[in-house]
């Protein structure tokens, strides 16, 4: 933490800082930057900050598009991958009047909001967010989308597909949905995914365990300790950078999209939630409902009566609903239940102390702009919990039994997830009051984020692909 531009001034010399990095970030939750020398680091950076294009970043329209960030003082790391030793500042938005004032929009600043509403409405005193990270390694990725060509091709050497290969081939492959924590010599991954977790945890990104996952080419998964929204958005962004940033040093590549390959498993980013009044858990409460309380039942109410329109935040891209299919691993029925991986909600079984008591939030994947995600699931939580949703009068169970062995009529009475953005749209389009309680989200990146859904889905719909060449080509 620093106090003011001398405290900077004073580190990079001190730890011989060749350049100062600036983060931002856009709505679809992809880091761009600027970069100056320390010499530039001046009082002036931190009180008027830096001009940038905002419309480039998908806030603003072109004829409003001029705005300045400022550097978080409280929120910076030293960037582990640079050869020049490079100081990382996150930052605020800011637009233009007599005086700066924050962007409402900025995605950092909405997580920001998020807490103020928790306390000024006295809901709890601190939320914890503890998400999983899924994602594939390849060995190579290639793709190809123009008019006249379309497809892709990615591999990797521990593939099943690749036991009747006579080069580098010792036998010791992962098959079809066989990767769950595979031991070596099939773990080819394991170094790569250690260095990962020693450069996150150098970081003050406190690890709390990865393996290999479930789908057999190269998944593999790093869950993080739990902290606030707003820490947890930056965490987040640094756990995808250094995924992406550590496979390129292993000569490897690596994927967060929810569904890289057809018929296998595919990454979602699940998201365990607690909340707290100082040191008491509210989740608990001894002879409940797999010993939640009352607050936690609201609370999983909120998220599930708003589930179809969270997905706009918590899943907003045309893969995400490949992958939310019934038979991999992905949930598609909103309901909850306790350890019931098919249900949108999912109480862990394991975690049955008061102080771990919690439920995850299974549907959302890291094609998310995190902070957006995790703001937009507090505020369904709020809702729950100020309004009292209940979850079993409303009808989402609990279902502790396997979503997808029930019977078709069985299932026909449950409520299922959206299967596209067009759906999604439609949800958000008539329910995203609760986003705008305490002016935590805007209508405008609602209204934002509904543009950008929509082109992203018209796009899609509209390109032809392989298999409909396969399919349709000689009728």
């Amino acid at each position: 933490m620093f106090k003011d531009h001398l405290d900077v001034v004073a580190y990079c010399k001190e730890n011989q800082i060749e350049f100062i990095d600036f983060k931002l970030l856009d709505l679809a939750g992809r880091w761009h930057h600027l970069t100056i020398t320390p010499r530039r680091f001046t009082q002036d950076t931190i009180d008027h900050g830096i001009g940038f294009d905002g419309s480039s970043y998908g806030f603003l329209s072109v004829e409003k598009s001029d705005m300045v960030f400022k550097p978080d003082l409280d929120a910076f790391f030293i960037d582990p991958f640079n050869d020049a030793k490079t100081l990382v500042f996150m930052t605020k938005i800011f637009k233009l009047g007599e005086s700066h004032y924050r962007f409402e929009s900025d995605p950092r600043y909405i997580c920001e909001k998020v807490d103020h509403y928790m306390q000024t409405h006295k809901i709890a005193t601190q939320a914890l967010l503890g998400p999983e990270f899924e994602y594939y390694t390849f060995d190579h990725c290639q793709y190809r989308v123009t008019p006249q060509a379309t497809g892709f091709a990615i591999d990797t050497h521990q593939a099943g597909w690749n036991s009747n290969q006579a080069d580098n081939n010792h036998g010791y492959l992962v098959h079809h949905k066989g990767g769950y924590h595979v031991d070596r010599p099939k773990d080819i991954n394991f170094d790569m995914r250690n260095e990962m977790v020693r450069i996150l945890e150098s970081l003050n990104v406190p690890v709390k365990y990865h393996h290999p996952e479930v789908g057999g080419p190269g998944q593999q998964e790093i869950e993080l300790d739990f902290e606030n929204p707003l820490i947890m958005g930056d965490r987040s962004m640094i756990v995808k950078y250094v995924i992406k940033n550590t496979a390129i040093l292993y000569n490897r590549t690596a994927t967060l999209m929810p569904k890289p390959i057809f018929g296998e498993a595919g990454n979602g980013m699940h998201v365990h939630m607690q909340l707290f009044d100082g040191e008491k858990p509210l989740f608990y409460e001894k002879g409940g409902y797999s010993d939640l309380s009352d607050i936690a039942l609201y609370a999983i109410g909120g998220i599930l009566k708003h589930s179809a329109s969270l997905m706009a935040f918590t899943n907003p891209s045309t893969n995400s609903y490949k992958r939310l299919v019934p038979g991999y691993e992905a949930p598609v029925s909103i309901c909850f239940g306790t350890a019931n991986r098919s249900s949108v909600i999912r109480i862990p079984g394991y975690a049955t102390q008061p102080n771990k008591k919690r439920f995850e939030f299974r549907p959302s994947d890291a094609t998310a702009n995190p902070y957006l995600a995790y703001a937009a699931l507090m505020m369904a939580m709020f809702d729950g919990i100020t309004h009292k949703i209940d979850p079993v009068q409303n009808g989402y169970g609990p279902l502790d039994i396997n979503v997808f062995k029930l019977t078709e009529e069985e299932r026909s009475k449950i409520t299922g997830l959206p299967k596209n953005l067009f759906e999604v749209i439609n949800a958000i389009e008539v329910d995203h009051d609760y986003l705008l309680q305490g002016n935590v989200f805007t209508k405008e990146i609602i209204t934002d984020q509904m543009n950008y859904l929509r082109k992203e889905a018209i796009e899609e719909s509209i390109m032809p692909s392989a298999r409909e060449y396969k399919m349709y080509y000689d009728l």
